[in-house]
């Protein structure tokens, strides 16, 4: 591996196995809760979390389940609070409600490419008015006693500014960066500048962690290969395949690679149910908060797309289990391994990725 360590101003939580590069899971609103951290860290825990963003403005407050996941998280690995927000004085009293909690370290989401999100001026919004994010960022890291992160895409429209943010990045004296390799406008798309993200590498003066397609163990050795990052972030790939943290650290260290079989996938699948249980809620809506998760998973399931086509279709749990045991269990299949890998083609969310090209960020 071509990755960089670096000393920063405060040391980084420890690794589960240090020398090897380092992994965090992507912070993803409505992902990232507890129960998901729980379930990935049964499969191989990454070597950090960070949450789903806190939402702050003139009348936030702590949202209480993402709370949750700093003050209940037993997996035993560190977690990061994400802060999405433009207003300079409620981020800071923010930081200092969020710093009485046992928290890692403060993160400021600067990547966030929903409409929705930058059209407030937050998220990837704000990496237009690279001024403004110095003057967060000087802010932030003056309220923060400890670790303060900070994930960012490599522009709005297009990478005009990075080296500026660059800058401002180590003026501030930021801890760990990581970089998504596309600008907000690229959305999901299928080009990831790599080069840039090893340009962030050598300009920034804290470790950093590359972003975009990390879709596999594999993908992630040619990406730190060619970055030189410090370590990889993992977004929807660890959806489709919570044992990916443990498969990176598997490869780098030059040891056997966990192949799951599909019925370890149907376990996991069980596993999701769990989690995302609500006795309160109709049957009907229990299982369309599963096939959010299993969107992803099917990409890896059949080449033809039809385990994808038919568990849309399930009317309610009942019926979509017994598409996952057709597809996983039946006829021999349980035995089968894993892709590890997307099948070409086939696109988990069709109606927001269809003109994206492509499925992980």
């Amino acid at each position: 591996m071509n990755s960089v360590a670096f000393a920063p101003r405060r040391p980084l939580p420890g690794l589960v196995e240090p020398g090897l590069p380092a992994t965090a899971l992507a912070p993803m609103q409505d992902v990232t809760t507890l129960p998901f951290m729980r379930l990935v860290a049964r499969h191989g825990p990454p070597d950090w979390f960070f949450t789903e963003y806190f939402r702050v403005h003139e009348t936030s407050r702590l949202d209480a389940p993402i709370l949750a996941s700093i003050t209940e998280n037993d997996t035993g690995r560190p977690v990061f609070a994400q802060l999405i927000g433009e207003s300079v004085a409620d981020l800071t009293r923010t930081v200092r409600e969020l710093q009485r909690f046992p928290i890692a370290g403060i993160d400021l989401n600067l990547g966030c490419p929903a409409p929705k999100v930058y059209r407030k001026n937050v998220g990837g919004g704000l990496l237009r008015d690279p001024a403004r994010v110095d003057e967060i960022l000087a802010c932030l890291r003056a309220e923060c006693a400890g670790r303060f992160t900070v994930k960012m895409r490599v522009g709005f429209e297009s990478p005009e500014h990075f080296d500026a943010l660059l800058d401002s990045v180590n003026r501030h004296g930021v801890d760990l960066l990581s970089v998504h390799g596309r600008t907000v406008r690229e959305m999901y798309g299928p080009v990831v500048h790599y080069d840039l993200i090893a340009h962030a590498v050598r300009r920034a003066q804290c470790p950093v962690l590359a972003n975009g397609n990390v879709t596999s163990a594999a993908a992630a050795q040619r990406i730190l290969a060619e970055t030189g990052a410090a370590g990889v972030m993992v977004g929807r790939a660890a959806i489709r395949n919570p044992w990916i943290f443990r498969q990176i650290r598997e490869r780098s260290a030059g040891r056997p690679v966990f192949q799951p079989t599909l019925a370890d996938v149907r376990a996991y699948i069980a596993e999701l149910a769990t989690a995302t249980a609500d006795p309160a809620v109709p049957d009907r809506i229990q299982a369309g908060r599963l096939k959010k998760f299993l969107n992803f998973v099917g990409v890896s399931v059949d080449p033809d797309g039809q385990f994808l086509y038919q568990m849309r279709r399930a009317e309610g749990l009942g019926d979509l289990f017994a598409v996952c045991d057709k597809f996983l269990l039946a006829d021999g299949h349980a035995a089968e391994p894993f892709p590890d890998e997307p099948h070409p083609g086939l696109i988990a969310r069709p109606n927001r990725e269809a003109a994206a090209c492509s499925l992980y960020g």
